[in-house]
């Protein structure tokens, strides 16, 4: 039998308590300190605890995108497809920083997908969400 689990993704930084606020109001989320952990402050929205930040003060933002490698972890946050403009000012409002993306050495304009780091460097996207009947086919 399985032992019940969860899981959160934890991003470290120098200084956790921006960082959380800054993905609380753009997730909707609540912030409330980890129990047991004083470097650990959680994101939790209606569904639970949707993201860890938690304090490392030798923490230094990840360079991304890298064209010389292959994708690093970010996050997905996924929006309706009517309300992808809107999300991009909420993000930006907050902090988001937008990354110019190159596919095939071109610039990646792609209006479904939009890249940006956090106010500490970690990237995130911005992803329409298809109902299921409109989904692409996945690859």
């Amino acid at each position: 039998m399985t032992v019940p689990k969860t899981s959160v993704l934890v991003l470290d930084s120098t200084d956790p308590e921006p960082l959380a606020r800054f993905y609380a109001t753009l997730l909707g989320a609540a912030v409330e300190p980890a129990g047991g952990d004083s470097d650990l402050l959680l994101v939790s929205g209606h569904s639970g605890v949707v993201l860890g930040i938690r304090r490392d003060l030798g923490q230094a933002p990840p360079s991304w995108p890298r064209p010389e490698d292959s994708q690093q972890a970010h996050l997905h946050i996924l929006v309706a497809p009517d309300a992808l403009d809107e999300a991009e000012r909420e993000a930006v409002s907050l902090g988001a920083r937008p990354v110019a993306a190159t596919l095939n050495g071109t610039l990646d304009r792609r209006t479904d997908l939009r890249r940006y780091t956090d106010p500490a460097g970690h990237s995130f996207v911005l992803a329409v969400t298809f109902p299921a009947q409109d989904s692409p086919p996945r690859a």
